[in-house]
């Protein structure tokens, strides 16, 4: 069948095998009989960070364009015959990939892989200008809706941009410049499709109530005559110092709700020991009503209505360490800044409390278990690391990690990151609508 299988390694019950056809399609299988339902899920190795300039938002219109029809299946067939055999789907874009996934009766897993098989052999015979128009308005429509006509929507984006320097491959977000999506030909399409689309560049995880040699003859059957293909550049150099260096500081002025603060502080690649160590310190500080940022802020000083602290993590660059703070009443945003840095300062002298390693472990143990609970969830881990760190095994212990990580290496994850020279800035405030003027 043109596919070797790897030695089964397995967490809490949970295994996994890994197998690889001829045309390089790397499949992961993981049994799962608790409910007669499978996850099918295609990562493909490619996402914003592999785009030019000038032609930013191209992954993200292509997440668009997979489901507009292929050879077999015309224009929206994909979710049709997905919904109509009681199926869900969907699809994403990252800085890092894009994914594709359907959860199915198990009945109707064969036809879940007809279809990501069509799509990823015969798409260019069904990508037209008249697709290529349709999916380009949509998805300038989802950067209004979402990005440019929403309270605090820039944020992403302009953050990411003060957090990555020009030139970087991570400088610029998922979903684009409308000026380059305008841009974008449909002949840029096809040569993306033909380039990052293809066997040899994915990893196909099936998870749930499956029988690993039917599921593996299908995969073989309608996977197996896609040719590979050999011309993917190499992503562009994404390391950076582990410190910005200064603070950088951008002020936006839009119609919003409150006034916030928002940053973004530059931490260890995804996969690291320092990576776990500092997204320990995020989840005491900030990661939920327990932490110090909710406690200090939103219960005692009643200077903010909400305050966060979490990790974006990232592989092939620093991760970022996002802060967002939405303030109370006419509160002004240097009062919410000393307090931050107050408790960053306190908590880089002193580190974590037993109570709070113990509770921050806890924490992110339960996330991790609940990603893997799901036939779907588990089925985007093995995914994940299989095409980030080329191991889909790391899915089922990487928890261990973060539960070897101790106090120390915590409270050194804060004193040497959560700077305020190490940060990039955006204070958001508010300016009056028309409505609020004209009174």
């Amino acid at each position: 069948m043109g596919h070797t299988a790897t030695v089964e390694a397995g967490s809490g019950g949970l295994t996994a095998t890994e197998h690889r056809l001829a045309n390089g399609l790397r499949v992961v299988l993981s049994e799962d009989h608790l409910t007669p339902v499978a996850a099918v899920c295609l990562w493909y190795d490619v996402g914003s960070r592999h785009e030019v300039k000038g032609r930013t938002g191209l992954a993200h219109l292509f997440e668009h364009l997979m489901f507009q029809g292929s050879g077999q299946v015309k224009g929206n067939g994909h979710f049709e015959l997905v919904q109509g055999a009681g199926g869900s789907l969907n699809g994403t874009t990252s800085f890092e990939r894009t994914n594709y996934f359907e959860t199915m009766p198990a009945h109707q897993l064969e036809l879940a892989l007809w279809l990501e098989a069509d799509r990823m052999g015969s798409l260019l015979a069904a990508l037209d200008d008249e697709s290529m128009e349709n999916q380009r308005d949509v998805v300038k429509n989802e950067r209004r809706q979402r990005y440019d006509n929403v309270p605090y929507g820039t944020a992403f984006e302009k953050l990411t941009a003060l957090a990555y320097p020009e030139g970087h491959p991570y400088h610029h977000t998922p979903i684009g410049s409308m000026a380059d999506l305008d841009a974008a030909t449909l002949e840029d399409a096809r040569a993306f499709f033909r380039t990052y689309y293809a066997p040899n560049n994915a990893v196909l995880s099936i998870v749930g109530d499956i029988d690993p040699e039917s599921t593996l003859a299908w995969v073989e059957k309608y996977f197996g005559s896609i040719p590979g293909h050999d011309g993917k550049p190499a992503p562009r150099d994404g390391s950076l110092p582990d410190t910005i260096g200064e603070q950088l500081r951008e002020v936006v002025e839009e119609e919003v709700p409150a006034r916030a603060l928002m940053a973004a502080y530059r931490l260890p690649e995804d996969g690291t020991r320092a990576c776990d160590a500092a997204d320990l310190a995020l989840t005491v500080l900030g990661g939920g009503e327990s932490s110090r940022l909710y406690n200090r802020l939103v219960r005692r000083d009643r200077t903010a209505v909400a305050a966060g602290f979490g990790l974006l993590r990232l592989a092939g660059a620093p991760s970022l360490g996002w802060l967002d703070v939405k303030t109370s009443g006419d509160v002004e945003v240097p009062v919410i800044e000393a307090a931050v840095d107050e408790e960053l300062a306190r908590f880089a002298e002193e580190g974590p409390t037993a109570e709070e390693m113990e509770r921050a472990q806890a924490q992110l143990e339960r996330e991790w278990l609940d990603r893997l609970g799901t036939v779907a969830g588990r089925a985007d881990e093995l995914c994940r690391y299989a095409v980030l760190f080329d191991d889909p095994q790391l899915a089922l212990t990487a928890v261990q990690r973060v539960l070897d990580v101790t106090a120390d290496e915590v409270q050194e994850a804060a004193k040497s990151r959560l700077r305020p020279d190490n940060r990039a800035v955006l204070v958001y405030e508010p300016i009056a609508t028309d409505e609020e003027s004209a009174q």
